[in-house]
């Protein structure tokens, strides 16, 4: 049987591209591919009632090396969109090899993004991938030069079609005649297009020549303060935060709470001075419900051993000028 490795988002271009494919009986292996920049969860919505081989891949590692210095450079934000998508085919093209399947697809559309998926860069991410002429774009194919697996009659391009445009409707028509009605709106996924995490990163950059891959996590959690020193504070926003937080920590933090009111996880990612425990704790008691004016206990965790501090709100005033 004739198999293709799917790049697979969730989107409904994705979900399109498989069921084109599927009605010419090849079998289909979904591959996901994660970062802490974007995740699978839409994905793994989709496959649940897709009938696939669903593969989930986290490629923080090579992704976050990359993102270091793309060789086609940056979109609009930090999005290095072209070495990205070249990436993930080559990625997939190694799980193709050991697979023994027969070609690469996705659902990227001609057009559909005017930066990177237009005639020139969709070559220039199959020429990078090292995979060029076996990937296949099914919903744009006919647009496209042919490949060899359409050359050698495992897929057959008379059954491919011609999308092409920002215009969702022939996405959506092709929708319902296959039945599909739970898709999600295309979105912006990759939080390296967003501008409130991008400053983040930015910032985090200017001070760590390498990101590790629990920095770019902790990015999209709580609210970031910068000290003189140039150790960090990160303070929980809601539960949410306050829960990923703690799972990612450990025990090379202070990690700290106000004691006997509720308050937000307050975290100083790799240890700090004993004066970037008092900010950080009055930082802590600034977004706590103690009482305003009044010293609390903060109780906190360092190098595994656990203490306490007394700790009054930081003023607003003092705490803008520190804020990221």
């Amino acid at each position: 049987m004739v198999t293709g490795i799917g790049l697979f988002s969730g989107g409904l271009d994705s979900i399109l591209a498989i069921k084109v494919l599927q009605e010419q009986d090849i079998n289909i292996i979904a591959v996901t591919f994660v970062t802490p920049f974007f995740g699978s969860e839409k994905a793994e919505k989709a496959s649940a009632y897709l009938d696939i081989d669903h593969r989930i891949i986290d490629i923080t590692e090579i992704h976050l090396k990359m993102l270091q210095n793309p060789k086609h450079g940056y979109g609009k934000q930090l999005n290095p969109c072209i070495d990205c998508h070249a990436m993930m085919f080559r990625q997939a093209g190694k799980i193709m090899e050991q697979e023994g399947a027969d070609f690469l697809f996705s659902g990227e559309v001609l057009g559909e993004r005017p930066m990177s998926q237009n005639k020139k860069s969709l070559k220039l991410v199959s020429e990078e991938s090292g995979y060029a002429d076996v990937i296949i774009r099914p919903l744009s194919a006919k647009l496209l030069p042919e490949t060899q697996p359409e050359r050698d009659g495992k897929v057959d391009r008379e059954q491919l079609l011609s999308i092409s445009g920002r215009s969702r409707k022939p996405q959506i028509k092709l929708a319902k005649r296959f039945g599909i009605t739970d898709y999600d709106q295309p979105a912006g996924g990759c939080l390296l297009t967003d501008k409130e995490y991008i400053r983040r990163l930015k910032e985090l950059k200017d001070h760590n020549l390498i990101v590790k891959p629990r920095d770019a996590h902790l990015l999209n959690v709580g609210r970031h303060f910068r000290l003189a020193d140039g150790n960090k504070i990160i303070v929980g926003r809601d539960q949410a935060d306050n829960e990923n937080i703690m799972e990612m920590a450990n025990d090379s933090d202070v990690i700290m709470r106000v004691r006997d009111y509720p308050s937000p996880v307050t975290l100083i990612p790799y240890g700090g001075t004993i004066n970037d425990i008092n900010t950080a704790a009055s930082i802590c008691v600034r977004y706590s419900d103690a009482p305003g004016g009044e010293e609390v206990l903060v109780r906190y965790k360092n190098g595994g051993k656990t203490e306490e501090i007394e700790a009054s709100a930081y003023p607003d005033e003092r705490l803008e000028k520190i804020r990221i």
